[in-house]
């Protein structure tokens, strides 16, 4: 068969993407999930739209194929190339065009049978299989168009009319599509819309851009709408830990997006457990809307455990962790303090004194909070975690770097 850089399957191309992409560095033999005939198409595919950014590395275990993006050399995510490839069939194009055509304005207006009558005596009368198209293909390509927003209908009597939308001019709002589409959720919409406007230029770049998520954008899509209808839906999740797929039904209440690393969780009430978790995007598979739920229930369990929550990790939900620093403040260095009042996202701040502020907090997860709180190293004078663990592993990893910068603990 023909190599195609159309996707069929795009969940297909949505791991191959993350294996080159997020991940990366894999050889062809260490890629195991797929043949390595469907590995060569895949990754062929890929680099059709992405072959300015496909890069390889010699090494003992041989070829490595991974994608290298800089952001600042780039105005806009290209990764949602992915999304303009869709594939579609000889009559899918054909029918595209002669709908458009016959519905050239939104003054026109037919009905199915009219539709059907003129591609027959206009459109395909020089044919020998002039009917191609019957009413049921034609009917539910424009139930597909009507549901895309593409063409409208009016009821005249017992007969239903089509007629094609008005066009909309988003030029004077291409700033605002240009934003929305690196920083926004589910950017790739307004990429799409950005071809509509002639001159595409972005007068933004990004120093830290977090373009990953962009091939979750349909699952994120599907859990937006879940929550718009307060439903609840099935998910096939897979985690690295899990290294198999299961099926499971939340209640989805919110999206959270990580500020470290740009990734994306959905915050649901399990259904199974009784429990609010949470779950990685770029672990979900697919997702399907399920049947009406008790969202203002499930919301109001999340609002509960929120005020608590550094991050996405909730630990077994009812037990809270306390952690408390001091930090010194010395001349000149005001912004230290206006830097832990910015930055802490619960908790609070106690100033004791004009070089001393003391924060503290009741979380589910200590760890969530190491990495930030390594950031005031050097100025911490105390520690107080009640979870002993996590409080003595950050002060082994302190006298660590002592001992790898040469100097003692007492300096």
């Amino acid at each position: 068969m023909a190599y195609s850089q159309l996707i069929k399957n795009f969940q297909r191309i949505r791991g191959y993407m993350k294996e080159f992409y997020v991940y990366g560095f894999k050889t062809r033999d260490k890629y195991d999930q797929k043949s390595s005939r469907s590995y060569d198409n895949e990754k062929r595919r890929i680099e059709s739209y992405l072959g300015d950014y496909m890069c390889f590395n010699q090494t003992q275990d041989g070829k490595t194929v991974f994608l290298s993006i800089d952001s600042r050399s780039v105005s806009g995510n290209p990764l949602y190339k992915a999304f303009k490839a869709k594939s579609f069939t000889d009559g899918d194009i054909t029918i595209h065009f002669i709908l458009f055509d016959m519905l050239h304005s939104s003054e026109v207006s037919l009905s199915l049978n009219e539709i059907a009558d003129i591609i027959d005596s206009q459109y395909l009368n020089h044919f020998e299989s002039a009917a191609v198209f019957d009413i049921s293909t034609l009917r539910k390509k424009l139930k597909e168009y009507e549901k895309l927003g593409l063409i409208h209908t009016q009821k005249s009597g017992k007969q239903l009319y089509y007629q094609r939308a008005d066009d909309i001019n988003v030029s004077h709002l291409r700033d605002a599509i240009a934003f929305f589409s690196e920083a926004g959720g589910c950017g790739v919409i307004g990429n799409f819309l950005l071809d509509k406007i002639p001159d595409k230029s972005s007068i933004f770049s990004f120093k830290h851009h977090y373009i990953t998520c962009a091939p979750d954008s349909e699952i994120l899509c599907a859990l937006f709408e879940a929550i718009g209808k307060k439903s609840s839906v099935h998910i096939t999740y897979e985690s690295n830990k899990a290294k198999h797929s299961e099926s499971i039904h939340i209640i989805p209440i919110k999206i959270y997006v990580s500020v470290q690393n740009g990734r994306q969780y959905v915050i649901g009430l399990n259904t199974r457990f009784k429990k609010i978790k949470s779950y990685r995007l770029d672990y979900i598979f697919s997702v399907e809307e399920g049947e009406a739920a008790d969202y203002e229930t499930a919301k109001t369990l999340f609002e509960s455990i929120r005020p608590h929550l550094w991050g996405v990790s909730m630990g077994d939900g009812k037990n809270t962790e306390h952690v408390e620093f001091t930090l010194h403040i010395g001349e000149n260095e005001e912004y230290i303090y206006r830097r832990l009042l910015r930055e802490k996202r619960i908790g609070t701040v106690e100033r004791i004194n004009k070089n001393t502020a003391r924060f503290s907090a009741d979380v589910y997860d200590t760890w969530e909070m190491i990495p930030w709180i390594r950031t005031f190293i050097c100025r911490i004078t105390a520690l107080d975690f009640s979870n002993r663990t996590v409080e003595n592993q950050f002060k082994r990893d302190v006298e660590e770097m002592y001992l790898l910068y040469g100097i003692g603990g007492e300096e």
